[in-house]
């Protein structure tokens, strides 16, 4: 059984636009199933131990729902977890096997900005663990580094929300900044497919997956480095 931390954005703004967002929701529920069904022990965790928002375009019902998130919307303990996370800031990143950061746009804001977080990608890279992440989730590696000063996408395959589909969502002017912009310009050799379609890509112990429709993928990718 290894240990996995999920980090989430706790933002539930789009900046200065009025606009609510908050964690993608399937990008949240199709990993955290992943692990938990494989029989690792998993943590939430948010900075300050704010609670989790769910960006409202992914909260999906009916039969235009992901199974995880249908599960998800059911599952008390699961539900416990968004309302009371528990706080980055309490964690030794050196006792667990793997990190995990979903997306949502909230995500390009308080963890792209925070020292800390940048620190807890640093430390739990340094001790060996698996980090992971989709779509706008890696926003929270621009200021990670690792023990040798040099940012922990410089020169690894990775993916991300890429800057065709910021366009086609109409948001790349709101955005802060563009993800993949960024990752190409800290060194990241970034691949991605077409807009919308699934693409995950491990590079050593680096996972990264570039949309929702990557994070079953990506989880996977996990799962197979974690043995």
């Amino acid at each position: 059984m290894a240990r996995i931390l999920i980090l989430s954005t706790a933002s539930d703004m789009l900046g200065e636009t009025g606009k609510p967002t908050g964690v993608w929701y399937e990008e949240l529920a199709t990993p955290y199933y992943a692990f938990l069904d494989a029989g690792h022990d998993i943590k939430l965790v948010t900075l300050g131990g704010k609670a989790v928002p769910i960006d409202p375009g992914s909260d999906v019902v009916g039969e235009e729902a992901p199974a995880s998130v249908t599960r998800f919307r059911s599952d008390t303990v699961a539900l416990a977890l968004l309302a009371n996370p528990g706080r980055l800031e309490d964690e030794d990143m050196t006792g667990y096997d793997a990190l995990y950061i979903p997306g949502g746009h909230g995500a390009m804001y308080d963890l792209a900005e925070s020292d800390l977080v940048a620190g807890a990608i640093g430390r739990a890279w340094d001790a060996g663990a698996v980090v992971a992440s989709v779509c706008h989730g890696p926003a929270a590696f621009v200021q990670a580094v690792d023990a040798a000063g040099a940012p922990i996408v410089k020169g690894r395959k990775v993916s991300a929300f890429t800057d065709s589909e910021e366009r086609a969502v109409g948001l790349a002017e709101a955005m802060p900044f563009l993800l993949e912009t960024r990752l190409r310009a800290l060194g990241a050799e970034f691949e991605a497919v077409a807009d919308w379609q699934p693409h995950a890509v491990a590079d050593g112990r680096l996972v990264t997956g570039q949309n929702p429709a990557s994070s079953e993928a990506a989880a996977a990718k996990v799962l197979d480095l974690l043995g």
